[in-house]
């Protein structure tokens, strides 16, 4: 995550930081998430059933889009020099615009929203984060996500 020094911080809210590589939404990848999180629908993980339905397919988990959320978003958010963690802290807002059909290519845009100092030494960042789903003019979803910054 790019730092930069506290009195510049505001100087990026409102600024695209960028987009992410794009990332292929596999089968492994959904079948390990429906493992991990016991949810074994069947429009996730039986391709044959899941062709009968009007995806056509199987499609990833709409909390599985979400989770890669920070992977997507670590070389792109800016945070405060000095920061020695980061904390999930929530999400303001979130809406599954579409479902992400296995075998899709997503990446993730990001905009820094907010940024005050919560607490002294402690900053919370608000971004809107939205995946964008390749060859798509919807998006999967559209958050707005919330980092607590330890310094």
């Amino acid at each position: 995550m790019p730092q930069v020094p506290v009195a510049q911080l505001k100087d990026y809210i409102g600024k695209e930081l960028g987009h992410s590589e794009w990332l292929t939404v596999d089968q492994e990848r959904v079948n390990q998430f429906a493992d991990c999180t016991g949810d074994h629908q069947f429009i996730h993980i039986d391709t044959e059933k899941a062709a009968q339905t009007p995806f056509g397919g199987t499609i990833a988990h709409g909390f599985l889009s979400l989770s890669l959320l920070p992977m997507l978003s670590g070389d792109l958010m800016v945070v405060p020099e000095g920061t020695k963690m980061g904390v999930n802290y929530g999400l303001d807002s979130l809406r599954f615009i579409q479902p992400v059909r296995v075998g899709s290519r997503v990446r993730l845009g990001l905009t820094l929203i907010d940024a005050h100092e919560k607490n002294p030494g402690q900053w919370l960042l608000k971004a809107r984060a939205v995946m964008e789903i390749e060859g798509s003019e919807k998006p999967a979803y559209i958050a707005e996500t919330l980092a607590l910054c330890i310094l």
